[in-house]
C-alpha cells in the first residue's frame, strides 16, 4: 500500500490566462515545498500526523496562501487565524479559532489536542493557552503583507451590504495523509474571509465540518464556502458513508460535491482512505492542490484541466 499525501492550497476562480504569472509560479512553488516537507517525514516511516502538521506549517508560512503569513484581514484590520487537525488512529482532535499572536495555528491546533482537555479554544482564550504552552509567537505585522490590505480596502469600497467576501476565492490550505502503518490524519489552515465580521468562524476548526480523520474511514480538509461546508457537515459525512455504507470514495467525493452545490456551496476537499486511495473534488474553476505517494511522483495544479 504504501504511503501517500494530498494538500490544497484553497479552491476558486482560477482560469488560465486569468490568474497571474506570478501568482501561479508562487502557487506552484508554495505547494511543491508542501510537498517535500510531509514526504520527508512519511518518506522515513513518520507518522501521518507529523505529515500533515509539517505540509501546513510550510503552507502557513507562505504569502501565497491565505492562512498564517498572508492571512486576509478582518474587516476591523484585524488577522485572526482558525485551524485544526484530527488523528484517525484514534479520533483525537484539536482546533483553534481567532488566534492572532502564533505564528503556526496548526501546531497550535495540535498543542490542543495533545495537552489539553478541550477540542477547540477561541480568541484571547487560545492565544493565552499558545503563550503559556511556549509556541512561537508572532506580531500581527508578521502575519500583514500589503496585497492583502489592498483587498480589504476594496472590498470596503463596495456599496453597503456587499462587503463580505463569499465570492470566488478560498485561500484555506490543508493536508491529508496515510502512512505505511495506515493511519491517516487530517489538518486545515485558515485567515478566513476578507473583511469578515462579528468573529465569524467558517468550516475549518470545526471537526467534523472541514476537517476529520477516522481509520475506518479516511481523513478528508476542505476549502470553500465555509458555511455550506458546516451546514452539510461535509467532512463528517464523507467518512459516515464510507464507514457506515461501505460506499467508495469516488462515488462519495462525487455526491457530495453535488449536495455542496444544490444548496449554493462553492469549494472543494482533498481526501486519502487507510487503503491509499486519494481523490480531491472540487466545483471551482480551480483549486491549488498537490499529491505525492510511495512510488508515486509528486504533482501540483491549480486549474480544473489538470
Amino acid at each position: 500500500m504504501g504511503w501517500t499525501l494530498m494538500i490544497h492550497g484553497g479552491a476558486g476562480s482560477m482560469r488560465r490566462g486569468e490568474l497571474a504569472a506570478t501568482d501561479e509560479i508562487a502557487g506552484r512553488v508554495g505547494l511543491s515545498n508542501a510537498l517535500t516537507a510531509g514526504a520527508s517525514i512519511l518518506r522515513d516511516g513518520g507518522s501521518a500526523l507529523d505529515a500533515v502538521e509539517a505540509a501546513v506549517k510550510v503552507l502557513e508560512d507562505d504569502p501565497a496562501f491565505n492562512a498564517g503569513r498572508g492571512s486576509v484581514f478582518t474587516w476591523d484590520g484585524r488577522i485572526e487565524c482558525d485551524a485544526a487537525i484530527m488523528d484517525g488512529k484514534d479520533r483525537n482532535a484539536g482546533a483553534v479559532a481567532g488566534v492572532t499572536a502564533t505564528r503556526h495555528p496548526v501546531s497550535l491546533a495540535r498543542e490542543v489536542m495533545a495537552n489539553s482537555a478541550h477540542v477547540l479554544l477561541s480568541a484571547a482564550g487560545a492565544d493565552a493557552f499558545s503563550k503559556e504552552h511556549g509556541l512561537e509567537q508572532a506580531g500581527q505585522d508578521w502575519f500583514a503583507i500589503p496585497e492583502r490590505r489592498r483587498q480589504l480596502d476594496e472590498m470596503k469600497a463596495r456599496p453597503e451590504g456587499t462587503a463580505f467576501d463569499s465570492g470566488m476565492k478560498y485561500g484555506t490550505v490543508g493536508a491529508v495523509a496515510v502512512d505505511d502503518a495506515g493511519h491517516v490524519a487530517a489538518a486545515t489552515s485558515t485567515g478566513g474571509l476578507t473583511a469578515k465580521r462579528w468573529g465569524r468562524i467558517g468550516d475549518s476548526p470545526l471537526i467534523g465540518a472541514g476537517t476529520y480523520a477516522d481509520d475506518s474511514a479516511a481523513a478528508i480538509s476542505c476549502t470553500g464556502s465555509g458555511e455550506h461546508f458546516i451546514r452539510l457537515g461535509l467532512a463528517h459525512e464523507l467518512c459516515a458513508r464510507l464507514r457506515l455504507c461501505g460506499d467508495e470514495l469516488s462515488i462519495v467525493e462525487q455526491d457530495l460535491i453535488a449536495e455542496l452545490g444544490r444548496i449554493g456551496g462553492k469549494g472543494g476537499f482533498i481526501a486519502v482512505t487507510p487503503q491509499g486511495e486519494a481523490r480531491w473534488a472540487f466545483n471551482t474553476p480551480g483549486m491549488y492542490r498537490g499529491r505525492v505517494g510511495d512510488g508515486v511522483p509528486a504533482k501540483v495544479a491549480i486549474y480544473g484541466d489538470e
